[in-house]
């Protein structure tokens, strides 16, 4: 089956729109665009999350640890029922960060670090989403940050 430039459109406004409701923080907009037995993968936390209403409890989560976190998208990549996109995420510091060796208490600052989704999709619905950060990154800024005078 050949796919379209029209059919690519399709999906680059699908996952436009998607990103936006991410921004806004419109948990029932962005629940809206996944299947109801979607998949949600953190490759950074280890959280796998199946179906919406786990869906749900993962983002809840992270919209506690980051009220104010955007994202800024860098680069798409559309083919057939598949979405790539790079992205920076920005946060302040302002709610304590658990890790696997420790909690980190807020300090206030603005932090910024790089991501990249693989979002499979059937009928313009995300039936899986794997986002992949750049923990290194964030990890160096939350050290620094607990060190700093």
């Amino acid at each position: 089956m050949d796919v379209t430039q029209a059919d690519e459109r399709t999906l680059v406004d699908r996952i436009v729109a998607y990103d936006d409701a991410w921004n806004r923080h419109d948990l029932a907009a962005i629940l809206a665009f996944h299947t109801h037995d979607s998949v949600f993968q953190s490759h950074t936390t280890g959280e796998l999350a199946t179906g919406k209403a786990a869906i749900e409890r993962m983002i809840t989560k992270l919209f506690r640890v980051f009220p104010d976190l955007t994202f800024t998208f860098r680069r798409m990549y559309a083919r057939r029922d598949l979405v790539v996109q790079e992205w920076t995420a920005h946060a302040t510091h302002s709610c304590p960060i658990p890790t696997k060796a420790r909690m980190f208490p807020p300090t206030g600052l603005q932090l910024a670090w790089d991501g990249v989704d693989i979002i499979p999709m059937q009928g313009g619905l995300i039936v899986r989403k794997d986002a992949y950060v750049d923990s290194a990154a964030l990890l160096t800024q939350l050290q620094r940050a607990s060190i700093a005078p």
